[in-house]
């Protein structure tokens, strides 16, 4: 079930899925910790006798408040006679959950009407130990066990503090929980309960006919008593209207923090763009970890989650944040990744918010040879990633300890992980986690890694270092094109494995093929790619009414379709996009650019109305499938809007000075010897176009 409107601060995040529950509750790292475990909390309302829980029964809206991390909630129960509206916050400094809830009789007479909210806690993702009691100082309900608290509590304008609750046993002996207990709109007050518990809390508000009333509930996280309840007395002295409406001021700054020109773009990718920068920020540690998805479903599926730092992910997601100007987030993450980078220099499969290694499937042998359990692109994209941004911020300082420690690290190794035969990388896993080989996605990012260490070296004067790094990136480029091109189909391999001299070669067609160019390895114009991309095209489109493009011919996770022809696999919002940003990189007029933005209108019309992108959508239902929201894809929709508008700029105005003055002299140092999109390494040329000619041609 998707997670349609996440909420958090770095440190606590809050999910719900489409019934509105509360499903995931992350503290006090995102991704570690979940101490829900994916059960939901429940909310219902009594009127007259008769009890709904949020579900079925309910006409539901679910939507962000624009440009902020406040949901916009509606919900309407034609036979309860009741309306609600409802906003979501997590306090972008502290940490508390608040709920306002206004409640509206839609009949014309005098109701009884209560709201119920359960409490189904999980805390440290165990039902072992906890606690959950009523606790008089506070007014509130209270859930503990070891240094996780949880103080439950609500008021409004007339009082304050909980009067309606019950705590007791659930998933024990045939106890399903207090939630029960709540269906008949009385709750039995027990005041503590210890083991496997949960708790529900009842507000009771009289309304008379069709008046609405506001309440307010809140989740005070913290590590001690003393912590929560001190929160708890801070939201009594500033009240949680207000703190939802700093709240929602600080979130209109930070998604617009930047001057950002969308003339002409289309409002609804607008939104989009600016969602996906709010809902990227939910899914990062304050602590570095970007986290790929926090969506607890996916456990039914293997036993495990996407709630973990694939440093490939959060290379990319760190990309994009960069190009829009949230360097602050992105300096954390490489500061993560140069700690827990191996003595040898490389990164293994993904890693805790903590920085202690996660769980992997990759193994350490094979047969009776070991191996290394890594995705080599991995590596590469992080010393990619951090090229991309010290070319733009030129922060030196923070660059400095890094420069031994992980980019000269992570380099050595990537020149040495090398078959001495092809030049080629030595085998390991692809980006989809899959298959060991030589993988034509992986080895592009190799290249464009081995070139930023070689870009880091000339800046820091090793000029020898930086001329071996690029000798071995062009050996390695020319390799790719002599034993993973493939002359007769005239396109690219998706990967090879060695056999004698030269490799045998995989020509499934996959979307990471488009690795070739974005990275900067081959122009867009480069026939071998153009034929490339064309397959992609042409091969992988899902031949639908949804469309999209699949991963690659004959996908099988979460597969709901047998018909490969039509059906390649499930559509992808990161292969659509990816699309998207090749038309982008070739297109050489305003005209060509329209088949990238029809690309983009396509992803904010299959995205949930909240703006929220799934990893992948049902190619009939266009529902989402797997994990929801994935942090990649709104990664993604940041890059390929800000290349779009970079490039609209440089076809327009005099920018076109620009755009032909750096592609004249782009191969002038040694330092840039990349097939670059123009506009990411030539600011200075930009700024003089626009100073020198756009008075003057605009």
């Amino acid at each position: 079930m998707p997670r349609d409107i996440p909420i958090g601060n770095g440190s606590l995040l809050i999910t719900f899925d489409k019934d509105y529950c509360i499903r995931d509750i992350y503290f006090p790292n995102i991704g570690m910790e979940n101490h829900t475990e994916g059960h939901p909390f429940r909310f219902g309302v009594w009127a007259d006798g008769c009890f709904s829980w949020m579900g079925n029964e309910w006409e539901k809206q679910l939507q962000y408040q624009g440009d902020t991390l406040v949901t916009d909630v509606k919900a309407v129960n034609k036979s309860l006679g009741v309306a609600l509206e409802i906003h979501d916050v997590v306090d972008f400094y502290l940490n508390v959950y608040i709920k306002q809830i206004t409640v509206k009789n839609l009949w014309d007479r005098e109701r009884d009407v209560r709201l119920f909210l359960n409490h189904d806690f999980h805390i440290s993702e165990s039902i072992v130990g906890d606690t959950a009691y009523y606790d008089p100082a506070t007014k509130s309900i209270i859930h503990y066990k070891g240094k996780r608290y949880f103080l439950i509590n609500h008021g409004d304008a007339i009082k304050s503090g909980v009067d309606y609750f019950a705590t007791g046993i659930k998933e024990l002996h045939g106890a399903e929980g207090t939630w029960r207990d709540a269906e008949d709109g009385v709750l039995g007050r027990h005041p503590i309960s210890q083991g496997s518990v949960d708790s529900t809390i009842g507000i009771h508000i009289p309304l008379k006919a069709h008046e609405e009333y506001t309440s307010y509930y809140w989740i005070a996280a913290g590590m001690t008593y003393e912590e929560v309840s001190k929160l708890n007395t801070t939201v009594w002295w500033k009240t949680p209207e207000e703190l939802m409406r700093r709240t929602a001021n600080y979130w209109k700054l930070w998604v617009n923090k930047e001057d950002i020109n969308f003339d002409g773009l289309p409002d609804k990718i607008v939104k989009l763009f600016k969602t996906s920068l709010l809902v990227l920020r939910t899914q990062i540690d304050n602590e570095g970890a970007i986290i790929a998805a926090n969506d607890s479903d996916i456990v039914q599926f293997g036993k495990d989650t996407y709630s973990y730092m694939w440093p490939r992910d959060g290379a990319l997601v760190a990309y994009a944040l960069n190009k829009v100007g949230y360097a602050d987030i992105t300096r954390r993450f490489f500061k993560f990744c140069a700690e827990v980078l191996s003595e040898r220099g490389y990164l293994l499969h993904k890693y805790n918010p903590d920085k202690s290694v996660a769980s992997s499937w990759h193994p350490w042998i094979k047969g009776d040879k070991l191996e290394l359990p890594i995705q080599e692109d991995e590596t590469a994209l992080v010393i990619w990633a951090l090229w991309k941004h010290f070319n733009k911020y030129r922060d030196i300082e923070f660059v400095q300890p890094l420069y031994r420690e992980l980019i000269i690290r992570a380099a050595e190794f990537m020149t040495k992980f090398i078959d001495k035969e092809t030049k080629l990388p030595l085998p390991s896993y692809d980006l989809w986690e899959e298959r060991h080989g030589v993988h034509t996605f992986t080895v592009a990012a190799v290249v464009a890694g081995i070139r930023a260490a070689g870009h880091f070296a000339t800046a820091f004067g090793e000029h020898d270092r930086a001329k071996k790094y690029f000798s071995v990136a062009d050996e390695m480029k020319n390799a790719m094109v002599k034993y993973l091109y493939k002359k007769a189909e005239n396109r690219f391999a998706r990967m090879g494995k060695k056999k004698g001299a030269g490799y045998e070669l995989d020509m499934t067609v996959d979307a990471s093929l488009c690795g070739l160019f974005s990275f900067g390895v081959f122009s867009p114009h480069d026939p071998l790619v153009q034929s490339t991309m064309q397959a992609v095209k042409d091969v992988l489109w899902v031949k639908t009414h949804v469309g999209g493009i699949a991963r690659y011919v004959g996908d099988n996770y979460h597969r709901v379709s047998g018909d490969v022809n039509n059906v390649p696999g499930n559509p992808w919002f990161i292969c659509t996009m990816w699309l998207a940003e090749y038309e982008i990189a070739r297109a050489q007029n305003e005209n060509d650019l329209k088949k990238a933005l029809s690309i983009l209108e396509w992803v904010a019309d299959h995205s949930l109305p909240s703006g929220v992108l799934a990893e992948q959508i049902n190619p009939y239902t266009n529902e989402p499938v797997s994990v929801s929201p994935l942090t990649w894809s709104h990664a993604t929709v940041v890059t390929t809007v800000i290349k779009y508008l970079e490039k609209m700029s440089l076809l327009t105005c005099g920018n076109a000075y620009a755009y032909s003055r750096y592609n004249s002299n782009r191969y002038a140092s040694s330092a840039y010897k990349e097939e670059i999109p123009v506009s990411e390494e030539y600011p200075i040329a930009c700024n003089m176009a626009q100073s020198n000619y756009s008075k003057e041609y605009c």
